[in-house]
């Protein structure tokens, strides 16, 4: 099938601290998107990457990527990221209407292996409508009040850290966004509100997410003994 991955990295990054938007911050020299695209492009699975990066930054975005040597089309995101991906999806419609599967990845997860992607890709075409990869929560877990007064201890054992690139049929995607209102950090998320079931693959810790300096920190040590070797 036909595979095409919406990157939104039209955020920010005030916590990373550099001034400029968290897609372009470079870890040892080069930008969180350009590790990001390509892992896609290496895992072998993916025929287009559609990028929404900041609208002041579109063709500097497409320049850097261009001077990496990757294949990615870049398109002006929304002032979130569910608009983001809503806007890049709305591309990549309109201009490969023969994807089949639709894969939604974070910019700041720029060094999740390319085994996850293809992972997520097989998964969906295999039959599953919806796919994330995870990891088992490690940590206990509180639900608080407004408060910040204790209710409960939920049994870890049946949670899970979600990571991305999230994997879907085109279908359940664009319904899932024809139907989203609020803003969404997830989404999977949208597609359980369809009542559409979602599965749970295995992920892998290098996939976290960099938002702050210390995430930042551990990316550049993980990367510079991935180079050593």
């Amino acid at each position: 099938m036909s595979t095409v991955v919406l990157v939104p990295a039209a955020g920010r990054g005030e916590r990373l601290g550099h001034g400029m938007p968290k897609a372009l911050v470079p870890v040892r020299g080069v930008a969180l998107l350009v590790h990001a695209v390509r892992g896609l492009l290496n895992a072998g699975r993916v025929r287009h990457v559609v990028v929404a990066a900041p609208p002041a930054e579109v063709d500097g975005t497409a320049a850097l990527l261009r001077e990496h040597g990757l294949r990615a089309e870049v398109v002006p995101g929304g002032a979130d990221r569910t608009e983001s991906v809503r806007l890049a999806l709305r591309h990549a419609l309109a201009v490969h209407p023969d994807v089949r599967v639709v894969l939604v990845h974070d910019a700041a997860r720029a060094f999740t292996p390319p085994a996850v992607v293809d992972a997520v890709v097989a998964a969906v075409e295999a039959g599953a409508p919806a796919v994330i990869p995870v990891l088992p929560m490690a940590d206990t877990v509180k639900r608080v009040d407004i408060d910040e007064v204790v209710q409960d201890t939920p049994d870890r054992a049946a949670l899970r850290v979600v990571q991305t690139p999230q994997g879907f049929t085109v279908d359940t995607l664009s319904r899932a966004y024809a139907a989203a209102g609020d803003s969404a950090t997830d989404d999977a998320g949208l597609v359980e509100k369809l009542g559409v079931p979602v599965l749970a693959i295995p992920g892998h810790p290098h996939a976290m997410k960099i938002t702050t300096p210390f995430d930042l920190a551990i990316a550049e040590a993980v990367l510079a003994g991935e180079q050593s070797r």
